[in-house]
């Protein structure tokens, strides 16, 4: 793949399909980490005169315009990062944005309003996706892939206008690749793998794959109850996916077999209602069991602090580490020291350590971790989970034709 290295870019118009796929809360940016991620290519491109056009998505709107996901406020937060001003197109290819564009001089920036507010740039038409990427192509003469978070998706702006302008990758994709690499080609040993989050679908594929890579699986957050349950034990109202249970045996026979071992939680801090993750309310029947001991009538919504000891001295020796999920409710007070002693044991680890993106890497700069002392912290949770499962990401094939 083609890096920004190898374009000529000086007073050219540069299209640089960002992640800029940002949490907001009342308008207001709750995780500018992505924004942040991406940056450094921006400013590289203004530094070399290019006139950048810079577009991305955020959440799912329908099709066309809705106002709770317009990118004003991600414009308002990369012009604070940049140091420089970004205008702002509002719309994707109308008026506006083609007279915003028209007026960029070198070494300025524009941000064009959410991709996803026309249907063109997810549609699953081939014609009608093409027909969009088209659009936007009019309004380039470069193309510079850097939105890693969207590469497993078939989409106008990712998969089809790569093909219309000469591209190359920016260096978050470089980065991003490079350290999945180190994950699937050049893994140092003990491999340790950390599994969080709520659903064990979610998760299927990487640990199908990883069966074969990992030495050890530590499995926790609300996909551990699954397995849980899957071993016979009582799981209470916690989640639960009943028709993963097959999977699940499945995968510990084939860990037993393979010598990978799987790691699961002995100790769960339960409730017998979810916690408010905006008040922080106290949590008035808080408790931690065995996680063979859950109550009829609670669900688990943390790690214990046997486990917490657990999975950090089954990190301790470890030379690679990948992390995806959290494993507790971190966003309430109660029930995020499982999630905070899962960071904590990366970094006391001398393993290379990734951050899969996601909730993780939020969880991560929420709960005050220094991000830096991380290996690697990705902007791609979904990106990075189907690079692990082994498929071919459509944004990365445009990006190396």
């Amino acid at each position: 793949m083609k890096t920004i290295e190898d374009l000529d870019v000086a007073g050219k118009r540069v299209f640089v399909r960002a992640d800029l796929n940002v949490p907001l809360s009342d308008g207001t940016i709750t995780d500018d980490g992505r924004i942040r991620a991406v940056a450094p290519t921006i400013a590289k491109l203004v530094q070399r005169g290019a006139k950048v056009v810079v577009a991305s998505h955020l959440g799912r709107p329908k099709g066309e315009p809705d106002p709770q996901f317009s990118l004003a406020p991600v414009a308002d937060r990369l012009r604070e990062i940049l140091g420089t001003p970004v205008s702002f197109a509002t719309d994707t290819v109308g008026e506006s944005a083609k007279a915003t564009v028209a007026a960029l001089a070198d070494g300025e920036v524009t941000l064009l309003e959410n991709l996803r507010f026309n249907a063109g740039e997810t549609s699953k038409d081939d014609a009608e996706r093409k027909a969009f990427a088209e659009q936007l192509a009019a309004l380039a003469e470069l193309y510079v892939g850097d939105g890693f978070g969207a590469v497993h998706r078939k989409h106008a702006s990712v998969f089809d206008l790569p093909g219309l302008l000469p591209h190359a990758v920016g260096d978050l994709i470089s980065t991003e690749v490079g350290v999945l690499k180190r994950l699937t080609e050049e893994v140092e040993r003990p491999y340790v793998v950390v599994l969080g989050g709520s659903k064990v679908s979610d998760k299927v594929g990487v640990i199908d794959n990883l069966l074969g890579k990992a030495d050890r699986i530590l499995i926790g957050g609300g996909m551990a109850y699954t397995f849980l349950y899957a071993l016979g034990h009582e799981v209470g109202i916690s989640l639960l996916q009943k028709d993963q249970v097959p999977t699940v045996l499945e995968y510990l026979e084939r860990g037993k077999a393979n010598g990978v071992e799987f790691v699961l939680p002995v100790d769960v801090a339960v409730s017998a209602s979810f916690p408010d993750t905006k008040t922080h309310a106290p949590v008035e029947d808080f408790d931690v069991v065995d996680a063979d001991k859950i109550p009829a009538d609670k669900e688990g919504l943390d790690i214990g602090p046997k486990t917490r000891e657990l999975f950090a001295a089954k990190l301790a020796d470890a030379k690679t580490v990948f992390w995806n999920g959290p494993v507790g409710v971190f966003e309430h007070p109660t029930f995020a020291e499982g999630t905070k002693a899962v960071a904590q044991a990366l970094l006391d680890s001398d393993a290379f350590t990734v951050v899969g993106g996601g909730d993780s890497a939020a969880a991560v700069r929420i709960l005050g971790f220094d991000e830096t002392k991380f290996g690697h912290i990705s902007t791609g949770g979904g990106a990075s989970l189907e690079y692990l499962e082994g498929k071919t990401l459509p944004g990365l094939a445009a990006l190396e034709g």
